[in-house]
């Protein structure tokens, strides 16, 4: 049983779910029971329904009044062909809101998330490894404050989750995939806006 939760109750459950479903600890089609949440969480049932609610309106999860919920499936193939585009396109205009607003702050979030993906690439552990990454471009959108903009990014990357985690699996080494998101801290501590979204671009493909 996971440790009581104390403040931002509903946030921290959803937070949690959300990371173990998009790192594939919870698999795509796994039914969520409310009962079995509230015992892992040490929580009444209200809150959990109140966080399967957010992550529906994610896209995450998928509930039904008969079955109850579960965890959504990824998009195809083809259609994943079409998405990423868009991710790019929303990643790209997220800096563009946030560039000019820039605290060292910002980047210790992002180095913190940075520490924990090199510990996770050292260890094989893909699937902290796909945590890691999918949180570093999560903040990258909320630093946007842009609530209509991460709306659609996280229905997005909802349905492209398991690109994620088959794309690192592709990686020569998995130390690369922390390597690859140097670059576009790099460029934005040197006030370079113009590379940082050169490199954005090229990292989503």
């Amino acid at each position: 049983m996971e440790p009581q939760l104390v403040r931002g109750l509903g946030e921290q459950i959803v937070e949690r779910l959300r990371e173990d479903i998009f790192a594939g600890r919870i698999a795509e089609g796994e039914r969520l029971r409310e009962m079995e949440l509230a015992e892992r969480f040490s929580v009444s049932r209200g809150p959990i329904r109140e966080a399967l609610r957010q992550l529906s309106w994610e896209g995450i999860v998928d509930t039904d009044r008969n079955r109850g919920a579960q965890v959504s499936q990824s998009a195809s193939d083809e259609i994943q062909e079409l998405i990423i585009p868009l991710r790019r396109t929303i990643e790209t205009y997220a800096i563009k809101l946030f560039y000019d607003n820039l605290t060292e702050e910002d980047f210790s979030r992002w180095e913190r998330i940075l520490d924990r993906m090199k510990t996770a690439c050292l260890e094989k552990d893909f699937a902290t490894i796909s945590e890691m990454d999918i949180a570093f471009h999560r903040l990258w959108v909320e630093r946007a404050n842009s609530p209509d903009l991460l709306a659609i990014w996280s229905s997005i990357v909802a349905r492209v989750r398991r690109h994620f985690r088959e794309s690192h699996l592709e990686y020569e080494k998995p130390i690369h995939v922390y390597e690859e998101h140097l670059p576009l801290i790099s460029a934005l501590r040197k006030g370079d806006r113009d590379l940082a979204i050169e490199c954005l671009e090229n990292h989503i493909r």
